[in-house]
């Protein structure tokens, strides 16, 4: 007989951090426990902002965020003259941010835990200095063990 796949779903709030690169594995995990209980499966996380983003990388040596939001700060500087402004001189360089790493990822679930790299985590990418908290739509679907 064929196991009947779960869903799941969750709204999860992140507490405003400042500018940077921040890890939020943990949150998430915590969030949706149920990620304990499958076998295998999937989950999916969408940013529900447009100056965030999220993505996998290093989760060992914070050299690497402090590094990552440099070279961001210089492939899109706040001096270049954008039209977009109203909200402020990090404004449109924190959408094409977002636009270039992403707001939303598939991470696989394996015997209950994120199938992920040996020192991969998952980031919470701020691209404005005065952020408020971040929305994430947590969306698990897969096998019960």
């Amino acid at each position: 007989m064929a196991t009947v796949p779960v869903w799941y779903q969750r709204v999860i709030s992140i507490p405003a951090k400042k500018r940077g690169c921040h890890l939020i594995q943990k949150e998430v995990e915590s969030s949706m426990s149920e990620i304990k209980t499958l076998k295998h499966g999937l989950l999916h996380i969408l940013i529900k902002h447009t100056s965030a983003s999220i993505g996998l990388n290093e989760n060992w040596d914070s050299d690497v965020r402090v590094d990552m939001e440099m070279f961001l700060n210089k492939m899109v500087p706040e001096s270049t003259p954008f039209r977009h402004s109203c909200e402020g001189p990090d404004d449109m360089p924190a959408h094409i941010k977002a636009a270039f790493i992403g707001s939303n990822l598939s991470i696989p679930v394996t015997d209950g835990k994120l199938n992920l790299g040996t020192w991969q985590g998952l980031w919470l990418f701020e691209h404005r200095n005065h952020a408020s908290s971040r929305t994430l739509v947590l969306t698990l679907q897969g096998i019960p063990k």
